[in-house]
């Protein structure tokens, strides 16, 4: 069986606050925890007025502090926004908190805009570059402290925190394999190279320390309810939503509305874009749509979003995934095949 893992992007809604958010975001953890979900990852994003998860070590913390066996992790981390140590602190301390149940997937996205990339970094020279360097350094401070070691992660040494490598491109998946390490695909805005991504993970993978064989997990949106028409209203909030953020036009997340009828050609478009894996409907289509999305892809785990404007609508939403998932089929293996030279190169 396919597992299922969530990612959540703590949504501030038209009329909420980041409090309720964040505090939403352990009433989920909690709900999906006893429904079985393997992991719970929160994003990182900045200067976005519909999401609460911006300091994310700190809504982690939130979580893991309130939830028992789960895993929690980072959906993920924009490395380049930080400096590799500082990122090993955060969560070697969380790991030291909570042991064996903290992760860290990592990406080279901005998570935001150029003006907001420039508050955060103060200069963005050659950062993006630096990202495989940088992922190796932050792996580093992970293991054990060698003898005179000059600087290392207190909490975080010896802790070998497990390291995911986020994408949406090829770019991450040729990092992952080189590294032997987990890749997740964000499908769930982006599945346009998804096929793609894959196909050069699994050919190129590397087997490491952390990993033996290739491990892909795709994000996706599923939008659940009793029918399918209901799903659809449901849904209508983060197609909002995503088309708003697409044209710049960024707010709380709305209510849901009657959307789809006032949609031009053009913003269609964008939405098959960004949306085109979702899952939206009753228990019988989100069934078959996840089991024929594993068998297409073959992925070894699914990370389930759903920005859904009413909360135990979201939770009943997880409950009915959570449900039908036991019929889906087990991805093939795959070949593997040499690296990629020019990240041997970087590295």
């Amino acid at each position: 069986m396919v597992p299922l893992s969530v990612l959540d992007l703590s949504p501030i809604t038209e009329g909420g606050d980041a409090g309720q958010s964040l505090r939403n975001s352990l009433d989920l953890a909690r709900h999906v925890e006893t429904l079985g979900y393997r992991r719970f990852w929160m994003a990182e994003h900045h200067n976005l007025p519909g999401i609460a998860s911006a300091a994310t070590a700190v809504a982690l913390a939130h979580v893991a502090a309130g939830t028992n066996s789960i895993k929690i992790g980072a959906g993920g981390i924009m490395l380049p926004n930080h400096a590799p140590l500082v990122i090993a602190e955060q969560f070697g301390t969380l790991a030291a908190l909570h042991p064996g149940r903290v992760e860290l997937g990592l990406g080279r996205a901005p998570g935001s805009d150029q003006i907001t990339n420039r508050a955060i970094r103060r200069n963005l020279y050659g950062d993006i570059d630096e990202f495989p360097r940088d992922v190796v350094e932050l792996m580093g401070y992970f293991q054990p402290a060698e003898p005179g070691q000059a600087v290392q992660a207190v909490p975080g040494a010896g802790l070998e925190v497990p390291i995911w490598i986020l994408g949406s491109s090829t770019y991450g998946a040729q990092l992952a394999a080189y590294l032997g390490l987990p890749f997740a695909f964000a499908s769930h805005f982006a599945p346009a190279m998804m096929m793609a991504a894959m196909k050069i993970y699994r050919e190129r993978f590397r087997p490491s320390a952390q990993l033996a064989l290739p491990h892909v997990m795709l994000g996706i949106v599923v939008v659940a309810a009793e029918t399918d028409e209901e799903a659809r209203f449901l849904f209508s909030s983060l197609q909002q939503s995503s088309l708003n953020n697409r044209i710049g036009r960024r707010g709380r997340v709305p209510p849901v509305v009657n959307f789809e009828a006032r949609l031009d050609p053009q913003a269609r478009a964008i939405l098959a874009d960004a949306l085109g894996c979702a899952i939206v409907g009753g228990p019988d289509t989100v069934r078959d749509g996840l089991e024929d999305f594993v068998v297409r892809t073959g992925a070894d785990e699914l990370m389930v979003t759903a920005n859904i404007f009413d909360h135990d609508k979201r939770k009943r939403s997880f409950k009915i995934v959570a449900e039908v998932h036991g019929e889906m089929k087990a991805p093939r293996s795959r070949e593997t095949a040499a690296p990629d030279q020019a990240l041997e190169d970087q590295l």
